[in-house]
């Protein structure tokens, strides 16, 4: 990742550059980024080339989020305690400016080390990511990310996996 850097956004980042191809999501990083950070809502990190530090050409957003115990598929209930919700980290939101193809990847080694990390010391049980359309979902798909049964836009990996792989 040397040729990129990720980090916290910070007002010094131009936002009104990006775009992924998706309004929402452009619109996020523009408009209510930086709230959502303020508010403690979201934690947002954006990927810039290291030759051009505030230009964004990606971002990710963490939150903490909880999945019920039943929404989970049999095979990974056996492995958890039988609590009424599993403690996990969202992956709310993943893009890349269409101009940078194959960023995708990178954004989302990025996302899960940082989960990986933080879970060492603020429990998480899994990785869970927004999967809004079809594309998303095959993008997860290709990096072990499970469809949650009752919840069809959400997909989740185990931490335990997530700690193991190594996209870089």
């Amino acid at each position: 990742m040397s040729e990129y850097v990720c980090e916290a956004l910070a007002r010094s980042h131009q936002r009104k550059d990006f775009d992924c191809g998706v309004e929402a999501l452009n619109n996020y990083l523009i408009r209510f980024a930086n709230q959502d950070v303020k508010r403690k809502v979201a934690a947002v990190f954006v990927l810039v080339p290291a030759d051009e530090p505030k230009r964004v050409v990606g971002y990710y957003t963490l939150c903490a989020t909880s999945v019920e115990l039943s929404g989970l598929p049999e095979e990974v209930i056996k492995r958890l305690p039988l609590y009424p919700h599993v403690p996990g980290i969202l992956i709310g939101r993943l893009a890349r400016d269409s101009r940078f193809p194959g960023l995708g990847q990178l954004l989302l080694a990025d996302a899960l080390s940082r989960c990986a990390r933080s879970a060492k010391e603020i429990a998480a049980a899994l990785v869970v990511v927004d999967a809004k359309n079809n594309a998303a979902r095959d993008f997860y798909a290709k990096f072990n990310f499970i469809s949650l049964p009752k919840m069809k836009s959400r997909m989740f990996l185990p931490m335990k996996t997530a700690q193991k792989l190594n996209l870089t």
